[in-house]
């Protein structure tokens, strides 16, 4: 039997009732707000540094379709890319210089240039030889290049070898500043010159050597074609692959990243 108390004390518990803009929906439910301290902390993957969020993600057609110019834009540029860096842009001057480590095809075509055109000299650049120097009488390649292109057909005082010191990195950028001490030392008048290189070795020569004269020789570039792999399909050989993609790398860092070495010579 319930007494007076039990039944004011259900009187009073009025049903709550959800409410959407006001009006009552009619439908009781329970206060469930917890207590903000037993709120469960929910933790930030990699150390909140990213955050989960929806997206638009690609289908397996545009998955597919995304390969697909991505694979045609690799051959419209991959076919392109030996020739951007097997740079060809001669001038007129009066001084020709080759590097000395290029292949004797390529000293021969040095050669050939210098008797077609007047130039004064043949300046052949280069470092300490890298293998079988204590076998030989030359030290450098430019000593090594020099005596080659005196043995294919140009001696005496139209070549010169300009050695350059060893060093680990940057070694073009250093032979082009031995030659440019070279012409000073020597009194030696120049402002054009033309220089040989092999393949897509060409482009970032022609940039060091600029970078080396600063502005005070205009720099002409001949690229010799490199005939171990076959320039429009470069791809097709591990030689051709790790030539221009090795290039193209070295190219991009000179652009972006290059300073003058502080190392000091081997010795």
């Amino acid at each position: 039997m319930l007494s007076v108390r039990s039944i004011s004390e259900v009187g009073s518990r009025q049903p709550r009732f959800l409410s959407f803009g006001g009006i009552a929906s009619g439908t009781p439910c329970l206060n469930f707000t917890p207590h903000p301290a037993r709120l469960p902390r929910v933790r930030k993957p990699f150390l909140g540094l990213v955050q989960r969020r929806e997206g638009w993600r690609l289908t397996w057609r545009g998955r597919f379709l995304s390969c697909a110019v991505f694979l045609g834009l690799v051959v419209f540029l991959g076919r392109g890319l030996s020739s951007f860096l097997a740079l060809n842009a001669p001038i007129t001057a009066d001084v020709l210089v080759v590097e000395g480590w290029a292949q004797d095809y390529a000293l021969t075509a040095a050669i050939a240039e210098f008797k077609q055109h007047t130039y004064t000299r043949l300046y052949v650049t280069g470092g300490p030889l890298q293998t079988g120097a204590p076998l030989s009488e030359y030290k450098t390649y430019a000593e090594l290049g020099a005596a080659t292109i005196g043995r294919l057909g140009i001696g005496g005082e139209s070549v010169q070898a300009v050695p350059a010191s060893g060093i680990r990195r940057d070694r073009t950028y250093t032979s082009a500043l031995a030659l440019k001490d070279w012409l000073r030392e020597h009194g030696v008048v120049a402002r054009r010159m033309n220089v040989i290189s092999v393949g897509p070795h060409a482009r970032r020569t022609r940039l060091l050597f600029e970078k080396a004269f600063s502005g005070d020789m205009k720099v002409g570039m001949i690229a010799i074609e490199d005939q171990d792999y076959d320039p429009k399909h470069w791809w097709r050989s591990s030689a051709g692959v790790r030539s221009v993609v090795d290039e193209l790398i070295a190219y991009g860092y000179v652009r972006l990243f290059f300073h003058p070495s502080s190392e000091k010579p081997l010795p």
